[in-house]
């Protein structure tokens, strides 16, 4: 009995002390078999010496680990381009002072950013201003036309009474005169006292707003933007002239529920880069004009690899990029890489995987922290 006993505690003594392997048919991209690196035994959360992880079962349910095997295709060719996000011209546009002159608030008072506007609504009230000399000369003028204007309709009346003994063309002239004066003073007294109605220029809503009661703005200012939240361009540079022409999708990492459009691309360089259009749609849409974005455009040329989500990409000590291949029941090995993206949630691994590799796609960050 005592023999036995002795002989079960050598061979547990002789397994504690033996390598963890991994499990067999774990390959590399190049056949390399990645089960015969021999590491280690230990329990728990682990790195080993040959940078493997060991994952215990119920540490992978507690960190929701999920492998996928997935297999080499063609994938449409991706590029990604810097944009920013511009006001659609057929639905917003911009509110600017016609004259120097002071704001003054509309019927309904100043609108604020985010308010919804409709179409011909009165934003706010521009009132002339001038200097000292160009109103005083303004009131002179506006004095005579009162005057003229006085006589000139004493004469009409004094022709009209007379109609029949006088030429009915000298009325008709008197009549124009007197039309001629009574515009002149009209729009001379808008100028003096009068204001201009500042309108909005499409339903939408005040992206921005640069005015106070009182302010005085300059011709030209921007006094307000409007834009419809639901339809907005993004104007991304490429380089490539012809790049416009083999775009056949479009996605913004910034907003994936966006549905983008291609518009064309321009025929003149702006800085050094071609300007390509692009329409963003869809309900409530995170965008904010002058936000830069990312443009993830698909072409029609397509390329060779294995596509992932992009979630299963990590770094590593060495700032490559690499993913976690499962090749053992607990062992884990991160597998430098090379991939490109594919849209906003999927990238396409060009280098460093083969088809039989079971790649972890969920939880990989978590395995990446273990040290």
């Amino acid at each position: 009995m005592m023999n036995k006993l002795i002989a079960v505690l050598a061979a547990a003594a002789v397994v504690t002390t033996l390598p963890a392997l991994a499990s067999p048919g774990a390959h590399g991209p190049n056949g390399e078999h990645l089960d015969g690196q021999a590491t280690p035994a230990t329990s728990g959360l682990a790195r080993l010496p040959d940078g493997s992880v060991q994952v215990p079962k119920l540490a992978q349910r507690r960190m929701e680990i999920r492998t996928l095997k997935e297999a080499e295709g063609a994938h449409p060719l991706t590029a990604q381009l810097n944009g920013r996000v511009v006001i659609d011209p057929n639905a917003g546009g911009r509110v600017q002072a016609p004259f120097a002159g002071r704001i003054d608030a509309g019927p309904q008072g100043f609108p604020v950013v985010g308010q919804a506007v409709r179409k011909g609504q009165v934003l706010a009230r521009l009132i002339p201003v001038s200097s000292a000399f160009e109103r005083g000369n303004q009131e002179a003028a506006l004095a005579d036309l009162r005057a003229m204007r006085a006589l000139a309709e004493r004469k009409v009346a004094r022709l009209e009474s007379l109609e029949g003994t006088v030429p009915a063309r000298e009325i008709d002239a008197a009549k124009a005169e007197l039309a001629s004066l009574a515009g002149r003073q009209k729009a001379i007294g808008a100028s003096v006292r009068g204001s201009e109605a500042l309108i909005a220029p499409a339903d939408g809503v005040v992206a921005s707003a640069q005015v106070l009661a009182g302010q005085i703005v300059d011709t030209r200012d921007v006094l307000f933007e409007i834009v419809d939240p639901a339809r907005l361009l993004v104007e991304a540079l490429s380089t490539d002239v012809s790049l416009a022409g083999r775009i056949d999708s479009a996605t913004l990492p910034a907003a994936p529920t966006a549905r983008l459009s291609v518009l064309g691309g321009a025929r003149s360089l702006r800085d050094g880069a071609v300007p390509i259009s692009f329409r963003a749609q869809g309900a409530a849409l995170p965008l904010a004009v002058g936000q830069p974005v990312t443009v993830l455009v698909k072409l029609r040329t397509s390329v060779k690899g294995i596509a992932l989500p992009a979630q299963a990409l990590a770094r590593n000590p060495a700032n490559e990029t690499v993913v976690w291949i499962k090749s053992g029941a607990m062992r884990f090995i991160a597998q430098p890489v090379e991939a490109q993206p594919l849209d906003a949630r999927t990238v396409v691994v060009t280098k460093g995987l083969s088809p039989e590799n079971r790649v972890v796609v969920s939880g990989g960050s978590l395995i990446n922290q273990i040290r």
